[in-house]
């Protein structure tokens, strides 16, 4: 079941508060009923109408993008900029990414149309792992990686403990390379754990999510996930491990 306005903004109708607003205003009926009630949960089998326009179900799809720097991580940009969809301009459904990466940062992101999809893979309760390798200014302190290890305070909270090692690091030109898995997926969260150590992040990718990697995929290439991929995604959310 998903909330009314979810349904009609992953539709592509409109924008979510617009759909809010459509509803408040009596102009969305469920089974031929006007619904005014912003709380209101639908599933699969009811009929939705938009200002009289029956709303077509998609068929659900799963893409796995090596998102280049430079996009933005979302349908679309009041500022013009490129977006991830528009990787994506021949594919009939009209899809979002899961979660974001920054507009500078590269690497894995998942792209669907199933809502239920993105937020069980999203939700910092369901502990769904994302590695990233950060190139730095400077070299990290054994204390500094281990902050990261037991979580950090940022002004939005302590982070939860992370997965942290330093690859390679050069002391004369002042970088190293490093590796850190987190589950939690706050604005340019990586990029403030290292700036809260003292090491601000140079060059930022994700390598992988979950068990799903970029391999055979160029900045910018696609492919779609495998039925069993999805499931594995699912069954991992719903138990924590791989089936």
């Amino acid at each position: 079941m998903e909330r009314l306005q979810k349904v009609i903004a992953y539709a592509g109708v409109a924008s979510r508060r617009k759909a809010e607003q459509l509803i408040v205003e009596g102009k969305v009926k469920v089974n031929g009923v006007v619904v005014r009630e912003l709380g209101t949960k639908v599933s699969n089998s009811d009929t939705i109408e938009v200002e009289g326009v029956k709303l077509e179900k998609e068929d659900k799809v799963y893409y796995l993008l090596y998102k280049p720097r430079g996009t933005i991580s979302a349908v679309t940009d009041d500022k013009g900029r490129k977006t991830v969809t528009d990787l994506f301009k021949h594919i009939p459904q009209r899809i979002f990414p899961v979660g974001r990466l920054d507009y500078d940062t590269s690497g894995l992101l998942l792209l669907t149309n199933d809502g239920e999809f993105s937020y069980m893979l999203t939700h910092p309760k369901f502990k769904i792992d994302k590695t990233y390798i950060a190139r730095v200014k400077g070299v990290p302190t054994i204390e500094g990686l281990k902050k990261l290890q037991r979580g950090i305070k940022l002004e939005d909270g302590k982070t939860a403990p992370a997965m942290v090692s330093m690859t390679s690091f050069d002391e004369k030109a002042g970088k190293a390379i490093c590796e850190i898995t987190i589950h939690e997926g706050r604005n340019r969260q990586v990029r403030r754990m290292f700036e809260a150590i003292g090491t601000p992040v140079v060059k930022l990718k994700r390598e992988r999510f979950a068990f799903l990697d970029l391999f055979g995929l160029a900045p910018g290439e696609y492919r779609e996930l495998t039925k069993h991929e999805v499931k594995q995604l699912r069954v991992l959310a719903e138990t924590g491990k791989i089936g």
